[in-house]
């Protein structure tokens, strides 16, 4: 059912903006003017996001995961309870306080009474809803498990979610301390050093060589702070652009697998994504040769990625999904022989949600042992810049001293 926005004037003269949800603009007009406000003007709100790529976190407009995995859990209530899938998004429409997310819900309450499947209807929607939830999504309403399903996409929703937020208070601390002492330090060697650097210059003695530079940084940094913003900015595109190539971004990724602790953590953030993903799609009923197809598109690392999807050509083709896996060398072995074991017993899914949620709690152990590791050598990298100009400066001033 459509949503309307209005604008008009109440009896006291206030002017009045709200939304109404009706079948039509005549409906609208008349349930305004029933509640006694002169109409000035009535539109319908189209729901965003009906187009172009998807990410599993990023929702077009304000629709975050949080929200989507409330609305899903909420959707999974009312089906479990019997109610039916239009008057289950009709009391949703009506509950969701995100405005963005009421649009689509109203959208989808549209096209489902019109006879269309939920699934079909939420590709409708690919910003807000991805190639996971609508494929899970499609298999529930095949197997009559839909709420079972949207249970499941709640649970995994809300999984990524605590990962992604993990990793972000991780780095929290590290990209503030990295922060404040490059501005403390440009406020030293622009503001400060010039004042002392007028006390050195009266002494009219020769300098140390430590002061020499240190001076000179801050002339440099006072005649050509432009330049050192338009060479930081001019680096981070150049790099951000050769990263974006086939070239570039293979070449990344491969020196990132190759690092001493962020290689592990990127390994192991990768294989946790595949395991949870792909589990919770064949667990729902998507068939396998898509789960992978679904699973490639998540894995950021290009060479798991490839490594990905010659394990679904090898499925495809009648073969182990574990060969190309274990012969990229990116999945620990430990992690292909559970694979292995699973497929030999037909327990494949309950098998990769062990190996997820054993990677995940590695995962979280790893990232609290590298913000460990950063923060004593912020703190060394920080000390030793004060160190710097603090040694730059005492030794004149000790010179300084001993003539008086």
């Amino acid at each position: 059912m459509p949503i309307f926005s209005y604008k008009g004037l109440d009896k006291t003269g206030k002017e009045i903006k709200s939304t109404i949800n009706v079948d039509s603009v005549i409906t609208a007009k008349q349930r305004v003017k029933a509640l006694g406000i002169m109409l000035i003007d009535i539109r319908e709100q189209k729901a965003q996001g009906t187009s172009g790529g998807s990410s599993f976190f990023r929702m077009k407009g304000s629709v975050g995961v949080d929200d989507l995995a409330m609305m899903t859990r909420q959707l999974a209530t009312l089906i479990k309870a019997k109610i039916q899938i239009v008057e289950a998004l009709s009391a949703l429409t009506d509950q969701v306080d995100n405005e963005n997310l009421r649009l689509v819900l109203s959208d989808l309450k549209q096209k489902v009474n019109e006879g269309a499947s939920l699934a079909k209807a939420l590709q409708d929607h690919p910003k807000v809803f991805n190639s996971i939830y609508c494929n899970m999504v499609e298999a529930g309403e095949a197997s009559g498990t839909l709420e079972i399903v949207l249970i499941r996409l709640a649970d995994f929703t809300e999984a990524q979610v605590r990962l992604k937020n993990k990793i972000r208070g991780a780095m929290t601390y590290p990209v503030i301390m990295g922060v404040f002492g490059f501005i403390m330090m440009n406020v030293i060697f622009i503001f400060v050093i010039p004042q002392i650097a007028k006390i050195f210059i009266s002494m009219k003695k020769e300098l140390p060589f430590v002061t020499k530079l240190c001076i000179w940084i801050s002339n440099f940094l006072q005649s050509y702070w432009w330049l050192v913003i338009v060479v930081i900015v001019g680096t981070v595109y150049g790099v951000n652009k050769y990263i974006n190539t086939v070239k570039g971004r293979s070449q990344w990724d491969g020196m990132l697998l190759k690092l001493p602790v962020l290689g592990i953590l990127v390994k192991m953030i990768n294989v946790s994504r595949f395991c949870s993903t792909l589990g919770t799609l064949l667990n729902s009923g998507v068939p396998i040769l898509t789960a992978l197809s679904i699973v490639k598109n998540l894995i950021q690392n290009v060479h798991m990625k490839d490594a990905v999807e010659k394990a679904r050509i090898s499925v495809s083709e009648g073969a182990s999904l574990t060969g190309p896996l274990q012969q990229s060398g990116y999945f620990p072995s430990l992690v292909t022989h559970m694979i292995r074991l699973g497929e030999r017993s037909g327990e494949l899914e309950p098998m990769l949600k062990i190996i997820s949620e054993n990677y995940e709690d590695q995962v979280q152990s790893k990232i609290s042992g590298l913000t460990s590791v950063l923060e004593p050598i912020m703190m060394i990298c920080l000390g030793g810049a004060i160190g710097f100009i603090v040694f730059a400066v005492v030794i004149p001033m000790m010179d300084l001293n001993s003539i008086r």
